[in-house]
């Protein structure tokens, strides 16, 4: 019962990593919005495994394929089910620690909750179920473009390497969506390092949201802040989420407060949200990844019997889960902003039908 996400745009995602496919239905979109397919096609591709070395080499194409909500190009206004056939598992991979867990990996927390377990890459817990959020988000920015509001994110660290240069167009096309070309060849080289050593690293993605109206948000249990960040630590490895200035807790609050002046604000250390609500600044966000759990050295571990094993995995993985999983945080910002504006839109009715009652 826990497969949704959002109030009026909600969508559901289904299917596992080595099923027959996995999708989503979105529901609460307007009728009447472009439907642009080529878009839906492209945001996939951005996040599609198997493009180059810096992702795993399991070679889906996740091409789409939209069964129901557009017709002639536009949305219905009725539920938008798009599809995704997986065509190239590995099962095989697995079938040495079916009985055994993973560190790091959700194996043992989903079999002692549901007592039993999808071995074959992590089943439901597998990042492939991300691929369904991004089409999500492909449709939330259909949405979004009508407003003009653009979502933009691209990977600000890796290994501890950071960089304070963002040029968001430039990561649009980066092959690891980094944000600073300088530093680029630098984080390449670490992450070749590390798939040769059988290893992988952490890293953090900088999120940006423009043009934003002022008055998103609901609080108090449905704030702007507190559901983006809720929406980017429920994706595959996220362990932390910073909205605004990153440094806040090391200032005071003069330090740290915006001061506003007749043309607006002087800063935004707030990263855009005030009270849960949106103040016309741009939301900015960072958002924290783990180390890719799948390594290809010896762990220690237990079988579902308790048993202590040595773990030697096999298959297909990330050596860093945010450089795709950068295109997943621009899909969520996507969907929570979306859903921030049904609802703005719903109270305004509301209102005025108030008015001339």
């Amino acid at each position: 019962m826990f497969n949704s996400f959002g109030e009026i745009f909600r969508f559901t995602t289904f299917g596992e990593s080595h099923g027959k496919a996995i999708g989503v239905v979105i529901d609460g979109v307007p009728a009447g919005i472009e439907f642009d397919k080529e878009f839906l096609i492209n945001e996939l591709d951005r996040r599609r495994p198997g493009k180059n070395r810096f992702a795993t080499s399991r070679n889906e194409s996740d091409t789409p394929e939209v069964l129901s909500g557009v017709f002639e190009g536009k949305t219905t206004g009725t539920p938008i089910a798009i599809v995704i056939f997986n065509k190239n598992q590995k099962s095989n991979d697995y079938s040495n620690i079916k009985d055994i867990f993973r560190p790091g990996h959700a194996d043992f927390t989903y079999f002692y909750k549901y007592g039993i377990r999808d071995y074959r890459g992590g089943g439901r817990s597998s990042a492939r179920e991300t691929a369904a959020r991004v089409a999500a988000g492909a449709v939330a920015k259909m949405i979004l473009k009508e407003f003009g509001i653009e979502i933009e994110a691209g990977v600000i660290e890796i290994g501890g390497i950071r960089t304070e240069n963002l040029d968001y167009e430039y990561a649009k096309n980066s092959p690891i969506f980094a944000l600073d070309r300088e530093i680029e060849k630098k984080w390449m080289e670490m992450i070749d390092n590390a798939r040769k050593d059988h290893n992988s690293f952490g890293g953090a993605v900088k999120l940006r949201i423009k043009n934003l109206p002022i008055g998103l948000g609901e609080p108090i249990y449905y704030k702007l802040d507190n559901v983006l960040a809720s929406a980017m630590v429920s994706i595959n490895a996220v362990k932390g989420v910073y909205i605004g200035n990153t440094e806040a807790h090391k200032l005071t609050g003069l330090q740290n407060n915006d001061e506003i002046s007749k043309e607006g604000f002087l800063s935004n250390y707030s990263g855009g949200v005030l009270g849960g609500i949106s103040n016309g600044e741009d939301v900015e966000a960072e958002i924290y990844f783990k180390p890719t759990p799948s390594i290809f050295k010896p762990q220690k571990s237990v079988d579902v019997n308790g048993n202590e094993v040595e773990v030697n995995l096999k298959g297909r993985h990330d050596p860093i889960v945010a450089i795709r999983g950068s295109v997943v945080v621009e899909a969520m910002g996507a969907c929570v902003v979306a859903d921030m504006l049904m609802l703005n839109a719903t109270r305004t009715i509301e209102k005025l039908k108030k008015i001339y009652q």
